[in-house]
């Protein structure tokens, strides 16, 4: 069986076998051995593979990595563990939502906070989707049932319809700016979710129990990491089962 995933990676950013083993210090036998026969290499080069091909290294080799080992990696993902989302400093945010270069991504029913605590948050996705970042937004369609369910679970009831009309307002200052990308979903949310590039904060959430008063999980990916890309994967599935709260918005 070829390695047609370590393949299609080399293809992609137009690597050939001779520059990859001179990459590396190997012999281009060697690296055609990985691909046409699946050899795993020694782990210092399935990092350095990995590196040069800007692919994760539980995807090029999903075998090669222990149970034992895969979890160790997902402690190494845990950045922080915040008590509640309150906990979470401001300059956190700040600095996650300025140091992105491709991705922000953020997925809530309402998350009003957010524009409250970081009133710099407007001005900021506009800069950095003009700077090519793609920014999603994914808010809770105020007509659903999921939406009707988390307000009463709360205890808040129809207040968390509000909630979701309420910071539309902000994010409608965004309708308009190439890169930014706005849909409602009517999902259960087991979590919210902030994405910065390759760091998320997972805020958890709790019965009965505000966002706001659940913990929050800071992540990092790792090449060899499975953690942070379950919640990722996540957010896909969301994004993918939403509709465009601007109708002319339209993501790849």
């Amino acid at each position: 069986m070829a390695n047609e995933r370590l393949r299609e990676a080399m293809l992609k950013v137009g690597i050939s076998t001779f520059e990859l083993a001179d990459k590396l210090g190997v012999n281009a036998k060697t690296v055609e051995r990985w691909i046409t026969l699946d050899r795993i290499p020694y782990p210092r080069h399935r990092h350095a593979l990995a590196a040069a091909l800007q692919e994760r290294e539980a995807y090029l080799w999903p075998n090669a990595v222990t149970p034992e080992r895969a979890a160790r990696v997902a402690e190494s993902e845990l950045v922080h563990v915040y008590p509640r989302r309150a906990a979470i400093p401001f300059d956190v945010w700040t600095r996650l939502i300025r140091q992105s270069a491709e991705e922000i991504g953020i997925l809530v029913y309402a998350g009003l906070f957010l524009p409250e605590q970081v009133p710099t948050l407007i001005k900021d996705l506009t800069a950095k989707a003009q700077a090519g970042v793609r920014v999603r937004v994914l808010l809770g369609d105020p007509e659903s049932e999921a939406v009707a369910a988390r307000g009463a679970e709360e205890g808040i009831g129809d207040a968390m319809a509000g909630k979701v009309r309420n910071v539309l307002a902000f994010y409608n200052q965004l309708r308009g700016v190439p890169g930014v990308f706005a849909r409602y979903h009517g999902t259960t949310l087991y979590n919210s979710m902030y994405r910065f590039d390759d760091e998320l904060l997972v805020n958890t959430h709790a019965y009965g129990f505000p966002a706001a008063h659940a913990p929050v999980l800071h992540l990092r990916r790792l090449s060899a990491g499975e953690l942070f890309d379950t919640y990722a994967d996540s957010f896909d599935r969301v994004w993918s089962s939403g509709r465009p709260i601007w109708p002319a918005a339209v993501a790849a």
